[in-house]
């Protein structure tokens, strides 16, 4: 089971707008001790956001989306991700309770008028669906499939996105959670590291390896980070040994 996060738009994707929310949810995964596996950006395209859903439906991944559940003629995301399902769209009960009590609150007229009916239509969720409360404005998002999809606005998007991380995603808390070591190798190629990288992998299953180059450090000049990323236990033993196969006077320790 992965943990995804979607970015949608054609706000984005055209540069109108700058995306903010991948930083954000980064920081908000690293307080809990998650990780995030994927991230996906795409625009408002109803046959792409469909297929993209039905990937991460079918692997069984946890997803947060974003973007585009608004009732406008260039918001594809509710009916998409219903039809990646095989659902039908239906007015969730309690999101029309909410959105009818958000026209009175902020005083826009009768509910039965129409601009007010057309409202009704951010509460059309795919069949099961449940409500993602919107402490902004009561214009609830909705989670299917551990599948979580809120609003474009960071205002409205991230306390939605931190009550899914906190309530029903809670049991997720410290999974993600990683240690690293690694070392500046001056001087040095990727393809002679390549081999050690290689067996490092092989040595300690459940570690991975990274290498950063850099040409033009102003400190190491051209340069590698090298290093290793994993489980405590792991990385230590890992670190360990990749400090012994390397060349003494060639390396020193990465800043933390």
């Amino acid at each position: 089971m992965g943990l995804g996060l979607y970015i949608i738009g054609d706000e984005i994707l055209s540069g109108k707008r700058q995306d903010k929310h991948f930083p954000h949810v980064l920081e908000l995964l690293k307080a809990r001790q998650m990780r995030l596996d994927w991230v996906q950006y795409l625009g408002d395209d109803p046959a792409l956001l469909a297929a993209a859903f039905h990937v991460s439906f079918s692997r069984g991944d946890v997803a947060l989306s974003c973007g585009g559940i608004g009732a406008t003629p260039d918001d594809h995301t509710r009916q998409s991700a219903a039809r990646a399902l095989g659902l039908p769209l239906e007015l969730h009960p309690e999101a029309k309770a909410l959105i009818e009590q958000r026209v009175i609150d902020a005083q826009l007229g009768d509910v039965d008028a129409p601009a007010n009916l057309q409202r009704l239509q951010m509460g059309m969720f795919a069949q099961g669906s449940a409500i993602i409360p919107n402490p902004y404005n009561k214009i609830p998002g909705f989670s299917i499939r551990q599948h979580y999809f809120v609003p474009g606005f960071p205002v409205m998007a991230w306390p939605m996105l931190e009550w899914a991380l906190d309530g029903p995603l809670a049991h997720l808390h410290g999974q993600g959670h990683q240690v690293e070591r690694a070392v500046i190798v001056r001087k040095a190629m990727e393809s002679d590291l390549t081999p050690l990288m290689e067996d490092i992998e092989r040595r300690f299953p459940g570690i991975k390896v990274f290498s950063l180059p850099s040409v033009d450090h102003p400190v190491w000049g051209r340069h590698i980070e090298l290093g290793v990323k994993g489980d405590v236990a792991g990385v230590e033993q890992a670190f360990a040994y990749l400090c012994a196969q390397l060349p003494e006077g060639i390396w020193e320790d990465a800043p933390k």
